[in-house]
């Protein structure tokens, strides 16, 4: 397969929650297309073979980072910069998701069941975190020079779960992945605007229905929702965001980009 061309050789991109499937990915393509990427992620395997995969790198660097630990992303930026990298790019990518708590074991009680302290867990890193993140880039980079904040949701930010297609398989949708999801666009509209007049630019990204190994009854299950009859490809999602990363995608700001095959245009 031949890979869209996108030039980010002006590009510094830092990525929460680089490990996962689409982090890597993105991590991969961007190293790619030129850029300098800052991964980051839980301490953890899936941390420890994305720098496998790049050592030796000169363009790739790692930081352990749990987001959701206030006093770690108070000091991210700090150590970035303090190594001499200036990150002009940031993805708020980090999420727990049905297939995190799937892989980790974790049950999926029914809506009557869940306790709020899972409920937090779950805002507490997908909402919570961004803000934070996105706190800390208005105190350390914002205004000092041009930048660009992707905000990860999901094809079920303003679109309700078809929970039927979860019906006897080993994850569920869970009610705080798509409010937390809802929440990171509001996040995004309401700083696209604070931001303008300081140089930055703010957008949403939501994917939609990611392959990553899932079983056939469930790619046909999913598939009959989209109008492109199947999963994503992760280096699908990829492209966009690439795009939204680079100098092309200048002036865009405050929106929210489906890469969802046509699952929300039903």
């Amino acid at each position: 397969m031949t890979e869209p061309v996108t030039d980010l050789s002006t590009r510094t991109i830092f990525i929460t929650g680089s490990g996962g499937v689409l982090g890597s990915t993105y991590v991969r393509r961007m190293l790619a297309a030129g850029a300098r990427v800052i991964g980051s992620d839980l301490p953890g395997a899936r941390a420890d073979a994305l720098q496998a995969t790049h050592e030796g790198n000169p363009n790739f660097r790692f930081y352990d980072l749990d987001v959701s630990d206030e006093a770690q992303v108070e000091g991210i930026f700090t150590r970035i910069l303090g190594d001499g990298w200036q990150p002009n790019v940031v993805l708020n990518n980090a999420a727990i998701t049905g297939e995190l708590l799937m892989g980790a074991g974790k049950p999926f009680p029914d809506f009557k069941d869940i306790s709020v302290s899972d409920w937090e867990r779950t805002m507490r890193t997908n909402l919570t975190a961004p803000f934070m993140i996105a706190r800390q880039m208005d105190r350390d980079i914002v205004g000092k020079y041009p930048c660009t904040l992707v905000n990860v949701a999901s094809m079920y930010a303003l679109n309700g779960a078809h929970h039927a297609i979860y019906e006897g398989m080993p994850f569920k949708n869970f009610a705080a992945y798509g409010v937390s999801k809802a929440g990171v666009h509001g996040l995004t509209v309401w700083l696209a605007g604070y931001w303008a007049e300081r140089g930055a630019t703010v957008n949403t990204i939501a994917p939609g229905a990611v392959f990553n190994n899932h079983s056939e009854e469930f790619q046909r299950r999913v598939g009959e929702l989209i109008m492109a009859g199947r999963m994503a490809k992760p280096d699908e999602i990829a492209d966009a965001m690439l795009f939204l990363a680079s100098p092309a995608a200048g002036y865009i700001t405050g929106q929210m980009i489906n890469v969802d095959g046509g699952f929300s245009a039903w």
